[in-house]
């Protein structure tokens, strides 16, 4: 069957592309995939080709119609009122912002109830458990490896159970710490496998232990400590490779020897569970049994790098702040101009500019305004501040969730 062919401005999402380049000739992980986002069109197009090939019978939809140049004698159309021009831009904006959030959202929901199923057949079908696993893992490698560039969204919808918020967060943290430190597709599928089972030997400790808000007892706490011991044991069940057999047993191990089960200390933790331990210690700190206790992820990333740098790699903590950016996706913020807002989500290599939304008494809190600062060049965040340092109404209207959670899609912005 010959090649089909067509010109870069005929590049749409949903289009089937092969690149007839060398690898080193290009920045996508493959040379053969799906367009998912405007970033990858503007990349694409950036390659300089005269023509690109595409394959109609794997693509979603047919490409756009070619434009014909309008011949330079034709009319002129009046210019457009400037103000109402810039009207218009905003608010195509926020439509696209609005729609966008709501397609994380609606992802997010997809994929913590792929967990929750996932967690249902452990037990009762582990090989179809650990395909979905592998699933999982396999689509958020490809989101962070076949985009140049990714946008953290802190989630403000409802998850399908509050219960699997953890595994997906740690599992979202740590690839996106692993995309931060360089490493390969196959390291990112062993860090996102052994991230989003690292827990899986609490399916051995009994709930009223697991779910006790107060302090443990010391037998209740040696109790807990035994699910990376079991979680070894059922991993090596499941026939998981070494990486991720270690990241489960060692996804509390401290780089000063202060963690279990075994004390090690840094050269004997392995590398992908130095990572992920970066990402369990931080979630834990955001999203506590007890609601009351949680940090900021401001706060937490503060704590851990002032007062526990030690626990942890140390050129891996500092990536991860990197990753996270000065106010990480669910900060409350405080704006130069006074305003308060809530970050929704953080481009990594603009990290002082992230999208927010708005607290204006005088606009319904469905209509909030939704900003992208890197769109914004006069406003700024002055300050990150605590839920308790905000009036109530501006809490209520922001609403931050009483779980954070995370996502991560493709970047559709330039830079």
């Amino acid at each position: 069957m010959p090649a089909t062919y067509i010109s870069p401005e005929q590049l749409c999402i949903g289009l089937y592309v092969q690149l007839e380049l060398s690898w080193w000739e290009h920045d996508f992980a493959f040379s053969a995939f799906k367009i998912k986002d405007q970033a990858q069109i503007r990349a694409l197009r950036a390659l300089g080709q005269q023509r690109l090939r595409y394959d109609p019978a794997r693509s979603d939809c047919p490409p756009l119609p070619l434009v014909e140049t309008r011949p330079a004698a034709a009319a002129e159309e009046p210019p457009a009122d400037p103000q109402s021009q810039a009207r218009r831009q905003s608010d195509d904006r926020l439509r696209q912002l609005r729609t966008r959030l709501a397609e994380v959202d609606r992802r997010f929901l997809q994929a913590s109830q792929r967990i929750k199923t996932l967690n249902q057949t452990l037990r009762s079908r582990p090989e179809d458990a650990m395909r979905q696993a592998g699933a999982i893992v396999g689509e958020m490698v490809e989101t962070l490896l076949g985009a140049p560039g990714v946008v953290l969204h802190g989630i403000t919808g409802k998850a399908a159970d509050d219960s699997y918020y953890h595994a997906l967060n740690v599992t979202v943290l740590a690839l996106l710490l692993g995309r931060q430190l360089g490493l390969d597709g196959e390291a990112c599928h062993s860090l996102g496998l052994g991230a989003l089972l690292h827990d899986i030997g609490k399916l051995e400790v009994p709930s009223k232990v697991l779910l006790k808000a107060e302090p443990l007892s010391r037998p209740e706490q040696q109790l807990l400590q035994l699910h990376t011991d079991f979680g070894l044991r059922m991993g090596q069940q499941l026939m998981l490779d070494d990486e991720v057999l270690r990241i489960i047993h060692e996804h509390h191990e401290h780089c000063d020897g202060s963690g279990y089960p075994r004390g090690l200390r840094e050269a004997a933790i392995g590398r992908l569970s130095r990572l992920v331990a970066i990402a369990n210690r931080f979630d834990n700190l955001c999203n506590p049994l007890d609601p009351r206790q949680a940090l900021s992820p401001h706060e937490a990333l503060a704590l851990m790098f002032k007062q526990q740098r030690e626990r942890f790699d140390e050129v891996a903590l500092r990536a991860f702040i990197r990753a996270m950016g000065v106010y990480p996706p669910g900060s409350l913020v405080q704006l130069e101009d006074e305003r308060y807002a809530l970050v929704l989500g953080l481009n990594p290599s603009q990290a002082l500019k992230p999208t927010l939304i708005l607290y204006d008494a005088e606009v319904a809190k469905e209509e909030a305004l939704i900003v992208d600062l890197a769109q914004e060049p006069t406003l700024a965040i002055a300050r990150s501040l605590r839920p308790a340092q905000l009036p109530r109404e501006v809490l209520e209207y922001l609403s931050p969730r009483r779980n954070l959670s995370y996502h991560i899609e493709p970047n559709q912005q330039p830079g």
